[in-house]
């Protein structure tokens, strides 16, 4: 069924409006509490717009967007202990954090965008590229299983490299501003590196959760909308869960484990179709139990 333009007006028209209200916040530090209300505001607007996915295209295409919503905002979790590293590192002050962030976001909503279509096209094109996805998933999830736990050295990324060598920047922070004028000339500030540094990861990371969607299915709109309603509680989330995050011990495990799952359902797709609810209930499975795991690991530590 070809999804009307007039819905994919209707829902970045939605997605924009509710960014601009979160836009205007003043900007001070945000709170727990805020960060709480927003996340679950998040959450229940893209439950919302899964209960009306159901009412018009049915349970079965509601159950994928649910399925590549839960996949994909599990997966977002694993970015936001990099973001503490990057905000950290830049040492950046706490009542600009809500504003690279923001706009991080809407870098990753188009970045996204881009590499969603690239691949709905692809595989519309060559739908044997969907084995490429699925062995690399299973690769991926091995690596992570297998993989020490390294501390990420920023100092030596490349990305930061570049951007300290081709582009002008202050030494200080000025304000929450991006560019500023000095001798007549457009000058980035640090935050700007940040912003750069914050949309770098997610497509890092969206090299990994894209290619998960398409598991689940391969209609465009879906893949699109759960990935981009995934994405927009990120921020949020990250203010939530950025001083605990690194308590969920085995998260990464459990992550590991459903990309890997993910993997093998596409590659033994021709042979045998794993049904969407068996998938989200495995999905869910092992994500609680990394989650009661890591629960139970640190309540020994305060024994």
């Amino acid at each position: 069924m070809e999804t009307p333009l007039s819905f994919w007006i209707g829902f970045h028209v939605g997605v924009l409006t509710v960014l601009a209200i979160d836009l205007f916040r003043k900007a001070e530090k945000v709170t727990m509490k805020e960060a709480a209300i927003w996340s679950g505001a998040w959450v229940v607007l893209s439950l919302g717009f899964n209960a009306w996915l159901w009412r018009w295209r049915g349970g079965e295409k509601a159950l994928e967007f649910f399925t590549g919503y839960i996949i994909e905002y599990s997966l977002s979790v694993d970015n936001i202990l990099v973001f503490v590293l990057i905000l950290e590192y830049f040492r950046v002050p706490s009542e600009y954090q809500h504003r690279v962030l923001f706009w991080g976001v809407f870098g990753a909503i188009v970045l996204r965008g881009v590499m969603i279509g690239l691949g709905v096209a692809l595989v519309e094109r060559f739908e044997w590229i969907l084995y490429l996805f699925g062995a690399f998933l299973v690769f991926t999830g091995i690596k992570m299983l297998v993989q020490k736990e390294e501390r990420v050295d920023l100092e030596k990324n490349p990305v930061l490299r570049l951007c300290r060598k081709f582009l002008p920047v202050t030494p200080d922070y000025v304000g929450a501003k991006f560019l500023v004028r000095r001798n007549g000339r457009r000058i980035f500030t640090p935050l700007a590196l940040v912003l750069v540094f914050v949309d770098f990861i997610d497509l890092v990371f969206a090299v990994d959760s894209i290619p998960a969607i398409f598991a689940i299915t391969k209609d465009s709109f879906i893949i699109y909308t759960s990935n981009i309603c995934a994405i927009l509680g990120l921020r949020s989330l990250y203010f939530l869960l950025g001083g605990i995050i690194g308590k969920f011990l085995y998260l990464k495990t459990g992550l590991a484990i459903v990309l890997a799952l993910i993997g093998v359902k596409m590659l033994i797709a021709d042979f045998w179709h794993m049904p969407t609810a068996l998938s989200l209930g495995l999905v869910a499975l092992i994500l609680g139990i990394s989650v009661l795991a890591s629960a139970l690991a640190n309540r020994q530590k305060t024994v």
